[in-house]
């Protein structure tokens, strides 16, 4: 089926990147796009008129952990001091022989609730960004039981994304004073990577190919040399991308320098694993961060030079008073810098216009992450981390993943009027704005519905959830700590 799209403002591609096109169309047959430009002549066999709406190619999020996150609502504007700003580390890390109760990732193989469990926080994951306009995500480390169960909903609901289940050589876990011990098991890691390159051997182009493998040795800190070694030899193997969180903690950072006296960024670079399509997780603990007063640091230089990706996830690190210290700077080396939400909100609009204002304030100069360049890392530079020349633009031949945004503001007055389209979604702009979500051709959203998606009832779902994950912290927290304990109320709560 040959369909046209008719609309006031396309992004189009020229071929070196984006471009605006005004009062022009977007014609796409099966999953392709077939022309972008001002008109077409050609026979249709269904008409789209988007008016004055802006038509897009669809978001690409580089940095995803599944599930509803409610663990994560326990840190805001909390935390412990001695973690400095590492969430992770503070909800994610139970005491040793406790697990997150109601987490899927430590729910054992028979447990009742397990899939329970699992389809609600991949349905809830994969149905949230195809609401932000995100048409391909990269799932960022869990265990395969979650990235089979993100599968079936991707299966559902037409998305795309790279999956990989994550693993690692020994993990974090919490010592009886409520520090952290670390747990090696340099076997459980190989083991991991068996199951990751197995399951990539699979369900590699699954989905009429919207399934794509990713290889996710999930922190530099917590993998032997030779797990990173024997990622990169199988990554060559299977043509496919990678990822780790690295460069992201100031305890990591510390942790690599202290035993191998070189950097993360320098441990990766002498294993061999920079590249484009090496997808490095945050990356703004770099040597080059004048916060960690490192001399001779060479890191932005290293990454640089192999024109690296890193997944900036804005939102989500400055809720814990960090960014990225200066976006200019990791462009003007030659870094590739994409977009992720990490944990929540899975909004890309606004995770954009987060980089834009904390890349303008960190340079000191307003010019500094312009809206152009925010949204091409949301789109090209997740597409470029990838190794696609087929994702993330409107143009002949590309995949026809394509979004719709509305400048009605859903019935408001937040945009004004618009005379750049582009730095009117990075200013003003949210998810709710997006009206209609095309992947691989076909329809996935439209007029803001997900066909079959209760939404009510999936966030009821979560509601619960939640408050039972919050309802039992002091089982698992390393301190004992209730939820009130661990994050204080806003305001006390009133007493009758």
């Amino acid at each position: 089926m040959r369909t046209l799209i008719k609309a006031k403002w396309i992004v189009a591609n020229d071929g070196r990147g984006h471009t605006l096109l005004r009062d022009g169309v977007v014609v796409f047959e099966g999953k392709h796009i077939i022309h972008v430009g001002q008109s077409f002549d050609g026979p249709v066999d269904r008409s789209i008129d988007a008016g004055s709406k802006l038509v897009c190619p669809g978001f690409i999020d580089t940095h995803v952990h599944s599930g509803h996150r409610a663990s994560h609502r326990l840190i805001s504007d909390a935390g412990r001091p001695l973690y400095f700003g590492q969430p992770f580390l503070e909800i994610s890390v139970p005491k040793e022989g406790r697990v997150v109760s109601g987490d899927p990732r430590y729910l054992k193989p028979g447990d009742t609730a397990l899939n329970a469990a699992l389809e609600l926080n991949a349905m809830f994951t994969v149905a949230e960004l195809l609401r932000n306009g995100v048409t391909t995500f990269v799932e960022f480390g869990s265990q395969e039981s979650v990235q089979l169960a993100l599968m079936k909903q991707i299966e559902r609901f037409g998305t795309r994304a790279y999956l990989g289940p994550g693993y690692d050589s020994g993990r974090w876990v919490g010592d009886s004073n409520g520090g952290l011990k670390r747990v090696h098991d340099p076997e459980g890691g190989l083991r991991g990577l068996d199951i990751a390159v197995e399951f990539i051997r699979k369900y590699e182009g699954a989905l009429e190919d919207r399934i794509r493998g990713i290889l996710v040795p999930r922190e530099v800190e917590t993998s032997t040399v030779d797990l990173l070694e024997k990622t990169l030899g199988f990554a060559d193997e299977l043509k496919v991308p990678m990822a780790t969180h690295a460069a992201y903690s100031v305890l990591e950072f510390h942790d690599i320098v202290r035993e191998f006296q070189m950097t993360p960024i320098e441990l990766l670079d002498k294993v061999g694993m920079l590249r484009t399509t090496l997808n490095i997780g945050h990356g703004n603990f770099i040597a080059d961060n004048s916060n960690l007063n490192y001399s001779g640091a060479r890191d932005l230089e290293l990454m640089g030079t192999h024109q690296c990706s890193i997944s900036h996830c804005p939102i989500n690190i400055a809720r814990r008073a960090r960014t990225l210290d200066n976006w200019d700077r990791y462009r003007n080396a030659g870094v590739n810098v994409t977009i992720g939400s990490d944990t929540y909100p899975r909004d890309m609009i606004m995770n954009m216009r987060t980089a834009s204002l904390m890349g303008k304030i960190m340079g000191h100069d307003y010019y500094k992450a312009p809206a152009g360049q925010v949204f091409e890392a949301a789109t090209l530079g997740g597409a470029r981390s990838l190794g696609r020349n087929d994702l993330g633009k409107l143009s002949a031949g590309a995949l026809a993943d394509i979004v719709i945004i509305d400048f009605d503001g859903r019935h408001s007055l937040r945009y004004g009027p618009v005379r750049d389209p582009i730095k009117s979604l990075v200013e003003c702009g949210v998810g709710d704005d997006i009206d209609t979500v095309i992947v691989n051709g076909n329809i996935c959203m439209e007029n803001g519905v997900i066909p079959g998606l209760d939404i009510d009832d999936l966030r009821d779902r979560a509601q619960r959830s939640g408050e039972h994950i919050w309802s039992t912290l002091q089982d698992w927290d390393p301190r004992g700590r209730t939820a009130e304990e661990a994050s204080p109320w806003s305001f006390p709560l009133h007493s009758h």
